[in-house]
C-alpha cells in the first residue's frame, strides 16, 4: 500500500511582481508543494486579494498579505525574488524561524553577501543569479570551454533582458565572468570591462568585455563569446518564460528542506558540481 508523503509548504514573497506570479502558478501545478503563504509590501494593491484569484485561477484561501513574520512561521521554505535591501530583511526572518530559503534577487552587494554567509551558518539557503536549468548547465560548459581554449582567446559576454530590469550587467553574466575567471587565474574585479566607448585602443590581454542590452520584453538572453585567431566559439542561452526560472526556483524549494545549514547554488541542486 503507497504511503501519500506530506506536501512541503511554499511561501512567495513579491507574490504579486512578475516573477511572483509565475512562482504561484508554478507552485499551484508541482506535484508534492503547496502555497502556504505570500506576501508583498505594505504599498502594494495586491493585498487582501485571493492568490489564485491573482492568477486567473481559483481561489487558494492564500491571501496577499504584508505579514512577513507570518510567511515564514507558516512555511517551510521561503522564495525570494525581490531587491537587496528587501532581502536582507528577509534573511532576519529566516534565521529567526529556522526557515530555508530560496533566493533570486540579484545586484547583491557585498553587505547582503556578507549577510546571507552568516544566516546560511544556521539555515539552509540557496542563492542563485538564475534557476534556469539551461543556464547552469551553461555554467559547466563556460569551465570546459576556459579550461580547453586558455589565455589564447579573448572572452566576451553579451546579455539582454525587459526595459524592467534595474541592475547590470544581470547576475547571470557577471556569474560566467566570475566563472571563466577563475579557471583562467584572473579577478573579475580587476580585468572586467562593462562598457566602451570613444578611442579606447588596442584589446587589453586578459580583459573580460560586458555588453548590456535593455528593451521590450527580452526574459534573458546570455551569450558567452571565446575569439580567437581565426575562430570564434559561442555560448547561448535564451530564455522563452520566466516559468523557466520558477520551474528552477521550486525544484530548489524541494531539495533545499531536507539540506544541513549552508550557502548552495543551482549546481548544487541539480548535481553538477564535481
Amino acid at each position: 500500500m503507497s504511503q501519500t508523503l506530506p506536501l512541503i509548504g511554499i511561501g512567495v514573497i513579491g507574490a504579486a511582481g512578475r516573477m511572483g506570479r509565475t512562482l504561484l502558478q508554478t507552485v499551484r501545478v508541482t506535484a508534492g508543494c503547496q502555497l502556504t503563504a505570500a506576501c508583498e509590501g505594505g504599498d502594494s494593491d495586491s493585498l487582501g486579494l485571493d492568490s489564485g484569484r491573482l492568477i486567473g485561477e481559483e481561489p487558494s484561501g492564500i491571501i496577499i498579505n504584508d505579514q512577513v513574520e507570518n510567511c515564514f512561521r507558516h512555511s517551510q521554505v521561503v522564495i525570494d525574488f525581490s531587491v537587496p535591501q528587501a532581502t536582507l530583511a528577509y534573511l532576519d526572518w529566516a534565521e529567526k524561524t529556522a526557515t530555508p530559503m530560496v533566493i533570486g534577487t540579484t545586484g547583491l552587494d557585498w553587505n547582503v553577501r556578507e549577510r546571507l554567509q552568516q544566516v546560511a551558518r544556521h539555515v539552509a539557503i540557496v542563492q542563485a543569479p538564475n534557476f534556469s536549468i539551461g543556464v547552469n548547465l551553461m555554467l559547466n560548459l563556460a569551465e570546459q570551454a576556459a579550461q580547453v581554449l586558455g589565455d589564447e582567446f579573448d572572452v566576451e559576454i553579451i546579455e539582454a533582458h525587459h526595459r524592467h530590469k534595474a541592475d547590470a550587467p544581470s547576475g547571470t553574466a557577471l556569474r560566467l565572468g566570475e566563472t571563466v575567471a577563475a579557471v583562467l587565474g584572473r579577478s573579475l574585479e580587476n580585468d572586467a570591462i562593462y562598457g566602451r566607448q570613444g578611442m579606447i585602443g588596442a584589446r587589453q590581454p586578459g580583459s573580460i568585455g560586458f555588453a548590456t542590452v535593455r528593451g521590450g520584453t527580452i526574459v534573458g538572453d546570455h551569450t558567452l563569446l571565446f575569439a580567437g585567431e581565426g575562430e570564434r566559439l559561442e555560448i547561448t542561452h535564451r530564455a522563452a518564460s520566466r516559468t523557466t526560472f520558477a520551474q528552477g526556483a521550486v525544484r530548489a524549494a524541494q531539495w533545499v528542506v531536507s539540506c544541513a545549514p549552508g550557502l548552495y547554488d543551482m549546481q548544487d541542486v541539480l548535481g553538477l558540481r564535481p
